[in-house]
Protein backbone atom coordinates (compact mmCIF):
# COMPACT_ATOMS: atom_id res chain seq x y z
CA UNK A 1 0.00 0.00 0.00
CA UNK A 2 1.44 3.52 -0.85
CA UNK A 3 1.40 5.83 1.58
CA UNK A 4 -1.60 8.76 1.43
CA UNK A 5 -0.85 12.36 2.33
CA UNK A 6 -3.67 13.16 4.76
CA UNK A 7 -3.49 16.97 4.32
CA UNK A 8 -6.31 17.09 1.44
CA UNK A 9 -8.36 15.13 4.18
CA UNK A 10 -7.20 17.44 6.92
CA UNK A 11 -7.89 20.68 5.04
CA UNK A 12 -11.72 18.96 4.10
CA UNK A 13 -12.51 18.40 7.29
CA UNK A 14 -11.33 21.16 9.13
CA UNK A 15 -13.59 23.38 6.60
CA UNK A 16 -16.36 20.76 7.24
CA UNK A 17 -16.33 21.53 11.52
CA UNK A 18 -14.94 25.55 11.43
CA UNK A 19 -18.04 27.70 11.99
CA UNK A 20 -19.03 30.00 9.19
CA UNK A 21 -16.88 33.32 10.97
CA UNK A 22 -13.49 31.40 10.87
CA UNK A 23 -14.31 29.77 7.43
CA UNK A 24 -15.44 33.51 6.48
CA UNK A 25 -12.52 35.42 8.01
CA UNK A 26 -10.15 33.14 6.66
CA UNK A 27 -11.22 33.08 2.74
CA UNK A 28 -10.91 37.13 3.37
CA UNK A 29 -7.43 36.94 4.47
CA UNK A 30 -6.41 34.73 1.61
CA UNK A 31 -8.27 37.03 -1.04
CA UNK A 32 -5.99 40.02 0.53
CA UNK A 33 -3.19 38.10 0.28
CA UNK A 34 -3.20 37.24 -3.21
CA UNK A 35 -4.53 40.91 -3.91
CA UNK A 36 -1.23 42.07 -2.39
CA UNK A 37 -2.95 44.36 -0.10
CA UNK A 38 -1.83 44.38 4.05
CA UNK A 39 -3.17 42.74 6.45
CA UNK A 40 -4.69 45.00 9.16
CA UNK A 41 -3.11 43.02 11.74
CA UNK A 42 0.20 44.12 10.49
CA UNK A 43 -0.35 47.56 10.42
CA UNK A 44 1.08 50.25 12.84
CA UNK A 45 0.03 53.74 13.11
CA UNK A 46 1.54 56.38 11.28
CA UNK A 47 1.71 53.37 8.07
CA UNK A 48 0.48 54.05 4.60
CA UNK A 49 -1.82 50.97 4.41
CA UNK A 50 -4.00 49.38 1.79
CA UNK A 51 -5.98 47.13 3.04
CA UNK A 52 -8.65 44.78 1.22
CA UNK A 53 -11.73 43.85 3.27
CA UNK A 54 -15.69 43.51 3.57
CA UNK A 55 -17.57 46.23 5.12
CA UNK A 56 -18.95 44.93 8.21
CA UNK A 57 -21.02 48.28 9.56
CA UNK A 58 -22.19 51.47 8.02
CA UNK A 59 -23.23 54.29 10.67
CA UNK A 60 -24.81 57.00 9.48
CA UNK A 61 -23.89 60.43 12.14
CA UNK A 62 -27.19 62.36 12.76
CA UNK A 63 -29.00 65.24 10.93
CA UNK A 64 -28.02 67.62 14.23
CA UNK A 65 -24.71 66.34 14.32
CA UNK A 66 -20.99 67.14 12.93
CA UNK A 67 -21.57 65.43 8.84
CA UNK A 68 -19.16 61.76 9.44
CA UNK A 69 -19.84 58.76 8.21
CA UNK A 70 -17.86 55.68 9.90
CA UNK A 71 -17.86 51.96 8.67
CA UNK A 72 -16.07 48.74 9.91
CA UNK A 73 -13.95 47.08 7.20
CA UNK A 74 -12.82 43.83 8.36
CA UNK A 75 -10.00 41.83 6.37
CA UNK A 76 -10.38 38.34 8.41
CA UNK A 77 -7.47 40.04 10.61
CA UNK A 78 -8.87 42.47 12.20
CA UNK A 79 -10.86 45.30 11.81
CA UNK A 80 -10.23 48.91 10.67
CA UNK A 81 -12.62 52.09 11.45
CA UNK A 82 -13.11 54.00 8.13
CA UNK A 83 -14.59 57.52 8.92
CA UNK A 84 -15.28 60.18 6.38
CA UNK A 85 -15.83 63.96 7.32
CA UNK A 86 -17.88 65.79 5.89
CA UNK A 87 -20.10 63.20 3.87
CA UNK A 88 -23.19 62.27 5.35
CA UNK A 89 -24.12 59.29 2.74
CA UNK A 90 -21.78 57.67 -0.22
CA UNK A 91 -23.66 55.61 -2.46
CA UNK A 92 -21.94 52.16 -2.35
CA UNK A 93 -20.84 51.91 0.95
CA UNK A 94 -23.31 49.47 2.48
CA UNK A 95 -22.20 46.26 4.74
CA UNK A 96 -21.33 43.54 2.93
CA UNK A 97 -19.42 45.29 -0.12
CA UNK A 98 -15.94 43.73 -0.49
CA UNK A 99 -13.32 47.42 -0.50
CA UNK A 100 -10.19 47.76 -0.62
CA UNK A 101 -8.78 51.32 0.84
CA UNK A 102 -5.57 53.30 1.29
CA UNK A 103 -4.37 56.07 3.70
CA UNK A 104 -2.56 56.74 6.71
CA UNK A 105 -3.43 54.56 10.05
CA UNK A 106 -4.24 56.25 13.01
CA UNK A 107 -5.24 55.28 16.69
CA UNK A 108 -8.38 55.99 17.95
CA UNK A 109 -10.13 54.71 21.92
CA UNK A 110 -7.76 51.35 21.04
CA UNK A 111 -9.09 51.27 17.45
CA UNK A 112 -6.93 51.38 14.31
CA UNK A 113 -8.80 54.21 11.84
CA UNK A 114 -8.09 55.65 8.54
CA UNK A 115 -9.81 58.69 8.13
CA UNK A 116 -10.97 60.06 4.69
CA UNK A 117 -9.69 57.08 2.57
CA UNK A 118 -9.32 56.68 -0.74
CA UNK A 119 -11.52 53.46 -1.80
CA UNK A 120 -12.20 51.14 -4.28
CA UNK A 121 -15.45 49.22 -4.17
CA UNK A 122 -14.39 45.61 -5.79
CA UNK A 123 -16.68 42.68 -7.97
CA UNK A 124 -17.93 40.19 -4.99
CA UNK A 125 -15.43 37.25 -5.28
Amino acid sequence: MGTTDGGAFKRMLKRLTSDVDTLDADDLSSDAEKSGAQRASDCACGDEVEVLGRLRSVEFCPQDAAASLEAELFDGSEGVTLIWLGRRRIPGIEPGRTMRVRGRLAVRDGRKVLYNPYYEICQAQ
